[in-house]
């Protein structure tokens, strides 16, 4: 198997909708930083985990993929942390 087949076998996935006026999401570096807009003062940037990947589809709708389903289950709650500031 050649490493590119590898990456795209994500077997578990988590989609999140970020709600809120001026709210926005991007992820840069392959999926390796993701860094999100919830109306503080700075953007909150989040170091995603080495067996998940993050990918932004609009600037409202986060996409975590893995092959590891609690690692991608935990980074997204931890986005829904930020998100909700519990």
């Amino acid at each position: 198997m050649a490493l590119g087949e590898i990456e795209m076998e994500a077997k578990f996935f988590r989609f999140l909708k970020i709600v809120g006026v001026g709210y926005k999401a991007r992820a840069e570096e392959a999926g390796r930083f993701l860094y999100l807009k919830l109306g503080y003062s700075h953007e909150v940037e989040l170091a995603v985990p080495p067996a998940v990947r993050v990918f932004c589809f609009k600037n409202n709708v986060v996409c975590c993929t893995g092959i590891d389903k609690q690692r991608v289950h935990q980074f997204a709650a931890t986005v829904r942390v930020h998100q909700f500031g519990l």
